[in-house]
């Protein structure tokens, strides 16, 4: 079903908010905005017509916990992933291999069953084209094929002003709507960080490039051996797990999408591969080649067979932040256009479903006539305080990437963290409660200091080029990680969730005391006063894993 294009006759002279982008942050945000205030009168503005392409040309394809059930719960759209979208198994991930073209000499770290609490592979265009629609039929005004061309932003008292060339409008032809909000979903472009000067770098510096096939890529394809098929008891589905094929300062990813095309991308280190090793299709196929040979040899008899490439892109240097998101005087940024991580662990859903939760409960506050400064300070606060810890998973560490060892009990790590730190608070819906924040700051912060000394211990751990035999870890198959992970539906009130965040930074406390001691006895001497601080305790969490990372006799060279 292809959205109307609203008429220029249909437009309102005023709006409560308008939102510059009318992709997956905007339209999630106006539905949000429509389902906790239905009155509230919102123009969504996009560039792009509707419909546009499946396998859209975008990332954001893979989601988890929190993306996902930002998106099935809190918007109602369960019916849809079920029916138009993948079930995902999980985040899989290949190490580095004795034999670069035997896919069953690579230690692998994934699960061999679904999660409870689901995700799904996203098919972008899909997605889009369907929000288009609900978004109508919610009530908002939709005007795509438009381009944005001032945002003039009021005093305090003030409102605010958009002018805008509406769908085959002639030269010069446009039109200015009012508003009391302007929300910046506008991805890269970010119209209004741009305009307000809100620019800030990460200390991140990655490149990628993606592409879609129009033809189903699976990994399990890769080998018919018995042993390694039958690791995930015999299914031929690890195809639905978003793929890591992982080395020295890289990764390479497959994501299946339900159009039935497959997304193929490469993230690389600025430093160990420079953008212009990776910079056109060629390139990067070139690349392929060299540092993922299987890989590569699989993706060469897909072409052969007919497979066709159907977009490619490129991004140097994609990571980056913003000094401020939500202001008093009624704007906003959310999605790409604020801030962006890195795809490793795909969050970027999860911090579209965090930021709009935010923005939402500001412009509801703002519309009943509360007072919202303070408020929009301790969001921000909140939203950043997430983003920079969630940032320190990836500065610094994608040199050790290959290390099976460190970052299989590094994955282990940072999923507990975020399980139980922002996906509990967005699932047992705490975001926005400022006092539970200011009550439990002290804990926050401990955890939060604890999650810097793990991430600095892995780097240590890598310089010392421990090398392991082939195994595969089963993360499903962890009591704890499937516990966590179960315990993020159960319904919980306000004292109930404190009693569980109490227990999950105590489980953390305990998680990390087991990855300090397995370092000390890898590398002797390894220091951490803070994870020292924690006490040598009995293994319980790791009791599944350690004993499958053994060591090689005689270390390898060092990776560091």
């Amino acid at each position: 079903m292809t959205p109307a294009i609203t008429a220029r006759a249909d437009l309102l002279p005023a709006y409560d908010v308008v939102v510059l982008g009318g992709g997956l942050a905007g339209l999630t945000l106006a539905l949000q905005l429509l389902q906790q205030r239905p009155e509230t009168r919102i123009l969504v503005i996009e560039k792009k017509a509707h419909p546009v392409d499946e396998a859209a040309h975008k990332v954001g394809e893979s989601s988890v916990e929190i993306g996902a059930h930002y998106f099935t719960r809190v918007l109602g759209q369960l019916e849809h992933f079920r029916k138009d979208q993948l079930p995902k198994l999980g985040l899989r991930y290949f190490f580095d291999a004795d034999d670069p073209m035997d896919i069953t000499t690579r230690t692998e770290l994934g699960g061999n069953t679904f999660f409870e609490t689901e995700s799904f592979q996203i098919d972008r265009g899909r997605f889009e084209n369907h929000l288009g629609v609900e978004a109508l039929a919610a009530g908002a005004h939709f005007v795509h094929g438009a381009v944005v061309r001032e945002v003039t932003l009021a005093e305090r008292a003030g409102t605010h002003s958009v002018t805008f060339s509406p769908p085959g409008a002639a030269e010069g032809d446009t039109v200015r709507v009012d508003a009391r909000w302007v929300v910046d979903a506008s991805g890269r472009s970010s119209l209004l960080k741009r305009k307000l000067g809100l620019q800030k770098k990460n200390g991140h510096d990655a490149n990628a490039t993606w592409w879609r096939y129009d033809k189903r890529l699976k990994v399990d394809d890769f080998s018919d051996d018995p042993g390694w098929t039958n690791r995930i008891g015999g299914k031929r589905q690890r195809w639905l797990s978003t793929v890591h094929f992982c080395g020295a300062g890289y990764w390479l990813w497959f994501i299946p999408l339900a159009s039935g095309s497959h997304s193929v991308g490469i993230v690389v280190d600025a430093d160990l591969h420079p953008f212009g090793t990776i910079a056109s299709y060629e390139k990067s196929m070139a690349w392929i080649r060299k540092f993922e040979p299987q890989a590569a040899a699989y993706l060469d008899q897909v072409i052969a067979d007919g497979a066709q490439l159907q977009d490619f892109l490129a991004l140097k240097d994609f990571s980056y932040s913003c000094t401020q998101l939500y202001d008093n005087n009624r704007w906003a940024l959310t999605g790409e256009a604020g801030a962006f991580l890195d795809p490793f662990y795909s969050p970027g859903s999860d911090y579209i479903g965090i930021s709009n939760t935010l923005i939402t409960d500001l412009v509801v506050r703002d519309l009943a006539g509360e007072r919202i400064g303070a408020r929009a300070n301790v969001y921000n606060r909140i939203f950043f305080n997430f983003y920079d810890s969630h940032l320190t998973l990836y500065e610094g560490q994608m040199h050790m990437n290959g290390n099976a060892k460190v970052m299989t009990l590094k994955i282990i790590w940072d999923f507990a963290y975020y399980w139980v730190m922002p996906a509990a608070f967005f699932f047992h819906g705490r975001l926005t409660d400022m006092m539970l924040f200011s009550e439990r700051k002290a804990e926050l912060d401990r955890a939060g200091d604890i999650n810097l000394a793990v991430q600095q211990l892995f780097r240590e751990w890598h310089k010392a080029g421990i090398k392991v035999a082939p195994v595969f870890v089963n993360m499903a198959g962890m009591p704890f990680m499937r516990e966590l992970n179960r315990g993020l539906k159960d319904p919980l009130d306000r004292d109930q969730f404190l009693a569980r965040l109490g227990t999950g930074l105590a489980s953390l406390d305990q998680l990390a005391s087991e990855i300090f001691g397995e370092a000390q006895r890898d590398v002797p001497g390894i220091e951490s006063p803070v994870l020292a601080a924690l006490g040598e305790r009995p293994v319980t969490i790791l009791d599944t894993v350690l004993p499958v990372l053994q060591r090689r006799p005689a270390p390898g060279p060092d990776a560091g």
